[in-house]
């Protein structure tokens, strides 16, 4: 949302100055993102609990993110596989989709059969919060050099916030960034 109420904003100036204050870290380093990608200067501080972005826009810049693939090596240039994960069980029967759930965390982990990010959004941000087995799973995999992120809107709808045992809270970004940056995305 951040990024959006940012372009919002944007569109509605040929140049000056807006600021964008968000809760949360991730929110700001998008909204900051969105900015150098699209030839803005941005600027980003934290105060007391909230991250204020000051996005410039004016005079074309053509500053590149550090993390963006034309300024990688070839090999990672693009990455090979994003797995999001939108719910805490497979399938409909829901006592036995919590059992495969959690035996495909495992069968990843033993064949090494790894993404390189798992996105974890709507009941799914529940495997990284309250089911403690699963947690301990997916802490396995993150040691294993996974990137793991569970959806901040999912996280404060099931008011889940302060829960987090596994990874980082993200934002619909990843999913958004990673259609252009993965070799494959999988939905689960």
């Amino acid at each position: 949302m951040p990024v959006m109420m940012a372009e919002k904003a944007l569109s509605l100036i040929a140049e000056g100055t807006i600021e964008v204050i968000v809760d949360n870290e991730e929110s700001a380093l998008n909204v900051s993102g969105y900015a150098t990608q699209n030839g803005m200067y941005a600027e980003t501080k934290k105060e007391g609990e909230d991250w204020r972005v000051k996005v410039i826009k004016g005079h074309t810049l053509h500053v590149q993110n550090p993390e963006s693939p034309s300024q990688k090596g070839n090999n990672e240039a693009r990455k090979s596989l994003l797995l999001i994960i939108g719910t805490d069980s497979l399938g409909k029967d829901e006592e036995l989709g919590k059992r495969l759930m959690k035996g495909f965390f495992e069968t990843m982990k033993v064949y090494k059969q790894l993404p390189h990010t798992m996105f974890f959004l709507n009941a799914g941000v529940k495997l990284t919060t309250v089911n403690e087995e699963i947690a301990g799973v997916l802490k396995e995999i993150e040691a294993l050099d996974v990137e793991i992120y569970s959806c901040g809107t999912c996280l404060k709808y099931y008011n889940l916030e302060s829960l987090l045992k596994v990874g980082y809270r993200g934002t619909t970004n990843h999913i958004v960034e990673g259609m252009q940056d993965f070799d494959k995305v999988v939905w689960v």
